[in-house]
C-alpha cells in the first residue's frame, strides 16, 4: 500500500512537472513574441471637410506592414511568412521607405473607396510623413496625407477600407461640427452612410454598449499584453481566493476612477510617464511574489496605485478611437466592463491551467509562482528600459 502510495504521489508530481514545462513553455513563448513586438494596430483615419468643397484624409498606418503583405490576421508581424522582409524594410531610414511607399501608393489607392451619393471618388496623393527608424523591436507608424473634391450637389458619403488592410478607426470631422464623430470598422466593414450636411444620426444605445463592450475586451484579450502579465502577477500571489479578490478589487476601483478621469478632462498624464510605470508596476507584482506567498497590508495600497496609471492606460484607446457624444456614459461605462470581463478571462484562464496544483502551497510556490514570476518580472523590466529610453 505504501509503495502504491509513493508511487501515485510521484505520478502526480511528474504530471505536475508536465504541466508546468507546458506552462513555463507558454510564457517563454509569450515573452519572445512580446518583447520584440511589431504590434499590427488599426489604421488611424482622419477625414475632415472643410468649408470649400474639399477633403483630406490624414491616414496613420503602419506602412512596413502593408508593404511587406503582413496579413492583419497576425497580432504582430513576427506571426507572419513575410517577417523577414517586413523587419528589412523597418530598418530603412526615412527617405529610402518614402520611395518604396510612393511605388504603392496605387496599390493602397485602390484599397480605399471613399463615395459621395453613391459616386466612388479617388483622392490625390500628397505626402508622406515617415518617422525615424527607432527602436526596431516597435511597429513605427506612418502619416499618409491624401486630398481630393466634393463632388457638387453631393449630399452623403460613406467609407471602407480593403480588407487586406485590416480593421481601422474612422474620425469623421465636418467643418460645421464642434466635435469628431468617430467608429471603428472591421476588415473590409462599409460605414454608415453620413450626411455632409446636418445631423449625424446615431447608433442605438444597446449598438454602442456592444461596439465599446467588444473594444473593452478586445484591449485587454488579446491585445492588452502589460496588462495580462500585471493580472496574472496578481493571481499568482497566493493560493487563496480572498488576497486575489481584495487585489483585483483594489485594481478595478482604481483604473475605474482614472478612466473616468482621464476621459472626462479632469486628470492628464503624458504617456511617457504613464507607459513606463505600468512595466514597473509588473516588475514590482511579480519580485513581491518571489518572497510573499501573504497578502500584507500594504500590497492593496500598491496595486491600488498603479490601477490609476492602468486606468491612465485604457483611456488611450478610448481617446484614439473617441466616445460618442449622445452615449458617452454608454460607452465610457461599457468599455469599462468590458475591460473586467478581459481580467476576468485571464484569471479564468490561470485557473484552468494551474488551479489544481494550488492546493499544494509550498509546492505551488516553489515550482509554479517563482518561475512564472520571474519570467513576468524579466519582461517587465525589459518594457520599462525601452519605454523609457524609447
Amino acid at each position: 500500500m505504501t509503495i502504491d502510495l509513493f508511487r501515485l504521489k510521484c505520478r502526480k508530481n511528474n504530471m505536475a512537472g508536465a504541466l508546468f514545462m507546458l506552462v513555463l513553455a507558454s510564457v517563454s513563448s509569450f515573452i519572445s513574441s512580446t518583447v520584440s513586438a511589431h504590434e499590427i494596430r488599426p489604421a488611424l483615419v482622419n477625414l475632415t471637410f472643410d468649408n470649400n468643397g474639399r477633403y483630406t484624409i490624414d491616414l496613420g498606418v503602419n506602412i512596413e506592414a502593408m508593404l511587406a503583405g503582413v496579413s492583419p490576421k497576425h497580432r504582430d508581424t513576427n506571426e507572419s511568412p513575410n517577417a523577414n522582409r517586413y523587419n528589412e524594410l523597418r530598418a530603412l531610414p526615412p527617405e529610402q521607405l518614402r520611395t518604396r511607399v510612393e511605388s504603392f501608393i496605387p496599390q493602397l489607392l485602390s484599397g480605399i473607396r471613399l463615395e459621395f451619393d453613391d459616386q466612388v471618388v479617388v483622392p490625390q496623393f500628397i505626402s508622406a510623413n515617415i518617422p525615424a527608424v527607432g527602436d526596431l523591436a516597435l511597429s513605427r507608424q506612418s502619416h499618409l496625407r491624401l486630398e481630393g473634391s466634393v463632388p457638387a450637389d453631393s449630399k452623403a458619403f460613406r467609407w471602407s477600407y480593403a480588407e487586406a488592410f485590416g480593421p481601422n478607426v474612422l474620425r469623421i470631422r465636418r467643418a460645421q461640427d464642434n466635435q469628431v464623430t468617430a467608429v471603428w470598422l472591421k476588415e473590409g466593414e462599409v460605414s454608415e452612410t453620413y450626411p455632409l450636411q446636418g445631423a449625424i444620426v446615431s447608433k442605438t444605445r444597446l449598438e454602442v454598449a456592444w461596439q465599446y463592450l467588444t473594444l473593452g475586451y478586445t484591449h485587454i484579450v488579446p491585445k492588452g499584453l502589460d496588462h495580462i502579465l500585471f493580472v496574472l502577477g496578481l493571481f499568482l500571489l497566493s493560493t487563496r481566493l480572498k488576497p486575489l479578490l481584495v487585489q483585483v478589487t483594489s485594481f478595478t476601483v482604481a483604473h475605474s476612477i482614472t478612466l473616468g478621469l482621464t476621459i472626462y478632462g479632469v486628470v492628464s498624464l503624458s504617456p511617457k510617464i504613464v507607459e513606463p510605470l505600468i512595466a514597473v508596476s509588473i516588475v514590482y507584482v511579480a519580485v513581491e511574489n518571489l518572497f510573499t506567498s501573504k497578502l500584507h497590508a500594504w500590497r492593496p495600497v500598491v496595486v491600488f496605485f498603479f490601477g490609476l496609471l492602468h486606468g491612465m492606460g485604457f483611456a488611450g484607446v478610448l481617446q484614439e478611437v473617441g466616445l460618442p457624444r449622445s452615449e458617452f456614459l454608454t460607452g465610457l461605462i461599457t468599455f469599462n466592463v468590458g475591460v473586467e470581463f478581459g481580467q476576468l478571462t485571464v484569471i479564468s484562464a490561470a485557473f484552468l491551467v494551474v488551479g489544481a496544483w494550488r492546493s499544494n502551497p509550498g509546492w505551488y510556490h516553489g515550482r509554479i509562482v517563482v518561475p512564472c514570476s520571474l519570467a513576468i518580472a524579466a519582461t517587465g523590466l525589459y518594457w520599462t528600459v525601452q519605454r523609457t529610453i524609447f
